[in-house]
């Protein structure tokens, strides 16, 4: 079982601030770990709530809807993938699940549920919390319109990339793998997903194709493919664009 210190951070100079009272559902068995979530949420300005089982997190989603759940699977009634399925029915909130399950199976098996994003236990706090504002800044229906990744300059409303001068060729494979990373900056988006969105169902176990798309975008794009800044792979998971 994880377990982890509350830290309660100062007002220091530069913190960054939460969206204004957004409300964050967190759903843990754990009484430490629902502790120091709350107090860490709640010192940031979010608006907190709390449920123990998966049962009453779906029975307090229903009656609060949440701006964001943070959810661990491992919960003493249904699993924490039903969960998930159970939200997803009615609601586009992000869900960032929280685990100490660290296999690829069950990642996939989340982020295919509907999960937006997966961070493992033992984690650092200010990392989570990263995760959770660029989740709370998704914005599906509008994709930046002008992005600037390695130097390149990339225009999606007009289909064109820049390095100064120098016209950047992307396939329409290759744009179609980048606008949908972009709609959802900072955020984890699981291959099963793009496999599905960019080649259509029966591709899921095609992996490959999503490597060799992404290799020529960081080919093309990044100051230095080999050690790309934007466009990440997390293994066995998905890719995310870090503006």
């Amino acid at each position: 079982m994880a377990t982890m210190a509350v830290k309660v951070p100062g007002r220091e100079a530069g913190a960054s601030a939460a969206p204004v009272r957004a409300r964050v559902l967190v759903v843990d068995d754990e009484p430490a770990m629902l502790r120091a979530l709350r107090i860490n949420l709640r010192v940031r300005s979010y608006d907190v709530t709390t449920a123990a089982t998966g049962r009453d997190a779906l029975t307090e989603a229903a009656r609060r809807p949440p701006d964001a759940v943070i959810l661990d699977l491992g919960l003493p009634d249904v699993n924490g993938i039903e969960v998930i399925k159970g939200l997803r029915g009615w609601s586009r909130a992000p869900v960032i699940v929280l685990s100490g399950r660290t296999g690829p199976g069950d990642k996939i098996a989340a982020l295919d549920a509907g999960a937006d994003d997966y961070v493992t236990k033992p984690f650092s706090m200010e990392e989570l919390l990263a995760r959770l504002r660029a989740a709370l800044r998704r914005d599906d229906a509008n994709p930046p319109a002008r992005v600037c990744i390695g130097g390149c300059e990339i225009d999606l409303a007009a289909h064109t990339a820049h390095k100064g001068s120098t016209l950047v060729r992307l396939t329409p494979t290759q744009w179609r793998l980048l606008e949908i990373l972009l709609r959802h900056p900072g955020q984890l988006v699981g291959t099963q997903r793009l496999l599905t969105e960019i080649w259509g169902p029966g591709h899921e176990k095609y992996s490959h194709y999503v490597r060799y798309h992404m290799a020529g975008l960081r080919h093309k794009l990044e100051a230095d493919p080999a050690r790309p800044r934007h466009l990440l792979t997390e293994p066995g998971m998905g890719y995310r664009y870090q503006p």
